[in-house]
């Protein structure tokens, strides 16, 4: 069976478009010396590297020029119709150089954009500035600064990210991501299958089990669907990726703030 074609936005070859990308030089992004464990800074100043970022400071200006030529409707095209109309409160985990944000900005929805990865988040807001984009040092399993604000959304995104947690920090982000959900919510989430770059800290995770997880949790699933990449030598390389959609219809443990 012929899978359909998903943009591939972690890619082994840059894609294909017919689009501008932003020149790496343009980013204005600190360069950095990586190290097992730290990143150092251009000031000198070691800290420590986020499990799960491995690999993402180091090609940040070639991962940005990649995210920005891949449009929403491309990226995202099974999940389009569950999206809520506008204005919605979105929460994007792992967002990148703030491209979908920007898309859901734009439809007058208010995103906290959260990315543990510097020089894609100061590239992103530089990128992207907007009022209703709010940005967030944070990250999965445990969302620590996010957890505190003690706010629910109505979509919350988790795309490219999930098989960069291993088994236990799956178990533990889980709960959390369903907390930060309000009655209704919509959860859209991306798995990657198959071969990646060796800088990458990846663990294979398959639909059926972040099914299981999510469904213990009181989400259920609307959306399960493989798809195959877009960039071809991701294609010859075997990989493809899973998307999937959840619904919380449980109460939301945390206020909801408009």
């Amino acid at each position: 069976m012929k899978l359909p074609r998903d943009p591939d936005v972690h890619v082994l070859s840059s894609p294909s478009t017919g689009e501008s990308p932003v020149p790496a030089e343009d980013l204005r992004l600190p360069r950095l010396a990586t190290t097992a464990g730290t990143e150092v800074a251009s000031a000198g100043v070691a800290r420590a590297v986020v499990p799960g970022t491995e690999g993402y400071a180091a090609e940040a200006a070639t991962l940005i020029e990649r995210y920005e030529r891949i449009p929403f409707a491309d990226k995202h095209g099974p999940v389009l119709d569950l999206i809520p109309a506008a204005p919605i409160n979105v929460l994007d985990i792992g967002a990148g150089s703030g491209a979908d944000a920007a898309w859901f900005a734009q439809r007058g929805d208010r995103v906290l954009a959260v990315e543990p990865t510097d020089e894609l988040r100061v590239a992103g807001s530089a990128l992207h500035p907007s009022p209703l984009i709010e940005w967030a040092d944070d990250s999965l399993p445990h969302l620590a600064s996010i957890m505190t604000r003690r706010r629910t959304f109505d979509v919350v995104m988790v795309t490219a990210v999930w098989m960069h947690l291993d088994p236990a920090e799956r178990a533990l982000a889980m709960p959390n991501v369903v907390s930060l959900m309000g009655r209704g919510g919509v959860l859209i989430m991306s798995l990657r299958h198959g071969p990646s770059s060796p800088r990458r800290r990846t663990f294979e995770v398959t639909a059926e089990e972040t099914v299981e997880l999510a469904g213990a949790h009181g989400l259920e699933a609307i959306l399960n669907v493989r798809a195959e990449s877009a960039q071809l030598a991701n294609r010859q390389a075997g990989v493809t990726w899973s998307r999937l959609a959840f619904r919380r219809s449980t109460p939301a443990s945390t206020a909801s703030e408009r």
